[in-house]
């Protein structure tokens, strides 16, 4: 849908920040940029400045500059939309320009039950479909039981290399400690889905060689620190216990072992709060916000915010404006917590913010000066 700049409705939002959180200077106007998305929930901007946005129904589509929303793209693989499964997250290879691929992450349904997909695929010429689109890795085994905690964001790292977040997929049985299993972990792959020669794990027998890091529960944020180069990545928690971790090679996050949160019934889960020999997280929200996509902010619109790490919330909704220092969080600041669900933030070329709703109206909010 249409939406010439000239007939939006722009708002003063007053940042506020509460106690110990960081200090709130940045005046902003939320514009509503554009409309007519069902439950949006992973964009990646293309080198014209058009924004390529997935709809969890099972839907891709084009957003121009002006707000226009296309029709839904042809040639776009199946997904499994049930529960929180669906089409998920949206990347751009390094060379996009040139080659014109892409990578979807969405849940499937195969013989034994679903599970988290990647496919690769070509964005044609004119925009208006995918060509070749094929499934390049399988977060396996399969599970009949349950369609939520499919993780699914990706990230291309300084290193050429492709990350991959899944989801434990919410069984009892522990999946993200078994190093025989892809769920619940962060994936370091080739363009082709393989694993690469230099990965952690490599050449162990019995364990996927796919794995950079495990121990994960339902990671909804991955992106790279462009000031230190390392891995950063939002993760939901239970009833509280949301965590923002940096990720290092071969290492264990802890779930379920370790949590700050409590199960839904109020009962523990695991050991406590930590281990010595398991990784604890850089930051934790109990009680929990939700967490999805993440973006660092580089842009020169908001001065102020480079350095931050912005993270789109959606119990209680949001956008968190985490300040940093090196691979530290340093503070925090609430905005737009009257603006609904929010599932994923993105820097546009243009140095301002956009954020996908998750509703079933959903919009795409932009944030400038």
């Amino acid at each position: 849908m249409k939406h010439p700049l000239a007939a939006l409705a722009l708002y003063l939002a007053a940042p506020m920040a509460g106690p110990g959180l960081a200090e709130a200077q940045t005046p902003f106007r939320i514009v509503e940029y554009a409309t007519g998305l069902e439950r949006p929930w992973g964009g990646a901007f293309l080198p014209d400045g058009r924004l390529l946005v997935t709809e969890r129904p099972g839907r891709l589509r084009l957003v121009g500059p002006d707000g226009a929303v296309s029709a839904p793209l042809t040639g776009v693989p199946p997904v499994e939309a049930r529960g929180q499964g669906g089409m998920l997250d949206v990347a751009l290879a390094p060379d996009f320009a040139t080659a014109r691929e892409i990578y979807l992450c969405h849940a499937m349904l195969v013989q034994g039950g679903a599970l988290t997909r990647l496919t690769r695929a070509r964005l044609a010429m004119d925009g208006a479909s995918l060509e070749g689109a094929a499934p390049i890795l399988d977060a396996a085994p399969p599970q009949e039981q349950g369609r939520n905690h499919y993780g699914c964001r990706i990230a291309f790292g300084p290193d050429g290399a492709m990350y991959l977040a899944t989801g434990e997929r919410q069984v009892t049985k522990p999946r993200a400690q078994r190093l025989d299993d892809l769920g619940g972990k962060v994936l370091r792959l080739a363009r082709n889905g393989a694993s690469l020669a230099d990965n952690p794990h490599a050449g162990r027998p019995g364990v996927r060689a796919e794995v950079f890091t495990h121990g994960h529960r339902n990671p909804q944020g991955l992106a790279f620190n462009p000031w230190t180069g390392s891995l950063w990545q939002a993760e939901f928690g239970a009833r509280g216990g949301d965590e923002v971790n940096v990720l290092r090679p071969g290492r264990n996050y802890g779930w379920p072992l370790v949590t700050h949160g409590v199960d839904y019934d109020g009962s523990r889960i695991g050991e406590g709060v930590s281990r010595p020999d398991l990784e604890a997280p850089i930051h934790v929200w109990t009680p929990s916000v939700s967490p999805s996509g993440i973006a660092f902010y580089t842009g020169d619109a908001f001065p102020a915010w480079r350095g931050s790490l912005f993270v789109a919330a959606l119990n209680p909704p949001g956008l968190l404006r985490l300040t940093t220092r090196g691979d530290r969080v340093t503070g925090e600041e609430r905005l737009l917590g009257d603006r609904g669900r929010l599932r994923t933030v993105l820097q546009g070329p243009d140095g301002f913010l956009y954020i996908l709703t998750d509703e079933g109206r959903g919009r795409i909010l932009q944030l400038r000066p």
